[in-house]
């Protein structure tokens, strides 16, 4: 499993920040700059890769895509950076292996977490949105240009909220590889077998998933910041709500003109985790 790392490498202090189903950590880019800036020598940032997309290998099997193994690879890795302070920026996917890892009550000392940012992402997540990633998980497509790639990822993506032209494509192209056919074109950078666990999941399968992350959501003691896309389709704000009333009580807050999921690009956005990081 690849990582980027930021900032201090002997800092004792870890942001771990964590990408969305089909990302990597290089989403984080702006985000891990703004805090290596406000935190100075004290901190770290580390942005994994995780297995499955970007730099990290594939796995040889599909079915292993999956939260409980996303959260052992995360402990692997926790170990060897050995954090005395760990705080965890988790992004849809990120949000729930924070929640797998962060709601287990017996966890070593560099594995416990100070600080929780939960981005756009529950323990409930509602039907239509995983429709609606139904839809494009596994096309990775062929690109004659990194513009085409990032004009076609913005068509799925454009409830990631404004951007520039400039940081949409600073955003696309870490999510692109060439193509082993030598044309130019390019590829998305992830494994299109992830697409097979998540169609292969039942109503019962779903069901028995959400009882497990509210459990381990009530397990959670760190102070938790529950950041909502106005706009989600993936987050309800019923949902949103119970998360603010129940468990570590998450502090809520959402930006307007985003559903799912904020990026942490616009300034007002790095501002506010900068703030609850590292305040």
């Amino acid at each position: 499993m690849a990582y980027w790392q930021w900032g201090n490498p002997q800092a004792a202090h870890v942001v771990l920040c964590v990408h969305g189903l089909t990302r990597q950590g290089r989403d984080f880019d702006t985000l891990a700059q703004a805090l290596c800036e406000k935190g100075g020598e004290r901190i770290r940032v580390v942005c994994p890769d995780v297995v499955g997309r970007g730099q990290s290998d594939w796995l040889k099997d599909p079915a292993t895509y999956q939260i409980p193994s996303y959260a052992m690879d995360m402990l692997a890795l926790l170990a060897q950076l050995a954090p005395s302070t760990l705080d965890w920026v988790g992004t849809s996917m990120g949000g729930l292996i924070g929640m797998a890892v962060a709601g287990q009550p017996e966890m070593p000392a560099f594995a416990q977490v100070r600080r929780l940012v939960l981005n756009d992402v529950g323990p409930t997540i509602e039907a239509k949105a995983l429709q609606r990633i139904g839809q494009y998980l596994g096309k990775t497509g062929a690109f004659e240009s990194e513009q085409q790639a990032a004009d076609a990822l913005w068509a799925i993506a454009s409830s990631f909220g404004p951007h520039t032209p400039a940081q949409w494509l600073a955003l696309t192209r870490p999510q692109l590889k060439p193509l082993a056919d030598g044309s130019g074109r390019f590829t998305l950078h992830y494994d299109p077998a992830l697409a097979l666990p998540f169609l292969a999941v039942t109503p019962e399968l779903a069901a028995q998933g959400e009882a497990l992350l509210w459990q381990a959501y009530d397990q959670i003691k760190a102070q938790t910041l529950l950041v909502r896309g106005a706009e989600s389709d993936l987050l309800s704000r019923t949902t949103a709500l119970a998360m603010t009333q129940r468990g570590p009580h998450a502090q809520l807050i959402e930006f307007a003109g985003v559903g799912h999921a904020p990026t942490f690009v616009a300034a007002e956005q790095v501002q506010v985790l900068a703030h609850f990081l590292l305040d």
